[in-house]
């Protein structure tokens, strides 16, 4: 009987797609008149209607502008001309705990007419060694289960 549940729990385990665990995200930026965003999933999927905050070097800790990607993960905004903004500008997506953040360098001279496309993402995936203890550990589980159930029930 132990062996058939411990057959059971080592096909279940090894019969879960790797894709299903975590989503990523990735944002791609390109530099024009304005900065222009796309946020995707790891598997291609557009992050629609994903909240968008952007911080200007000046001020890190306080959002110069927060807004909502549209259905294909596209934002887009003109960085301020101010001199004392001249830096990276960080981007942070986020929807539903899945997100990235992203600084985009912006020179004194402001936006250049140059196309310049990057890419940065956030690997949600675990380990291999995180994969093999959280594995360890959810088999341990289907044993004691199993034991708990397969004990013989003694009389008083």
């Amino acid at each position: 009987m132990i062996r058939f549940y411990f057959c059971l729990t080592l096909f279940t385990l090894l019969s879960v797609p790797e894709k299903v665990l975590a989503h990523g995200a990735n944002i791609q930026y390109r530099q024009t008149s304005a900065i222009a965003i796309q946020a995707k999933y790891d598997d291609g999927v557009p992050m629609k209607n994903a909240q968008v905050v952007v911080y200007a070097p000046s001020d890190r800790a306080t959002p110069w502008l927060t807004g909502v990607t549209d259905d294909l993960g596209n934002f887009s905004f003109v960085p301020d001309a101010d001199p004392e903004n001249a830096g990276n500008w960080d981007v942070k997506v986020r929807q539903a705990g899945h997100g990235s953040i992203t600084s985009i360098p912006i020179n004194q001279s402001k936006l250049t007419n140059v196309s310049q496309t990057q890419t940065a993402s956030v690997n949600a995936g675990y380990s291999t060694v995180q994969k093999a203890i959280m594995a360890g550990a959810v088999g341990w589980g289907f044993i004691g289960t199993a034991l708990f159930f397969a004990r013989s029930k003694s009389s008083k």
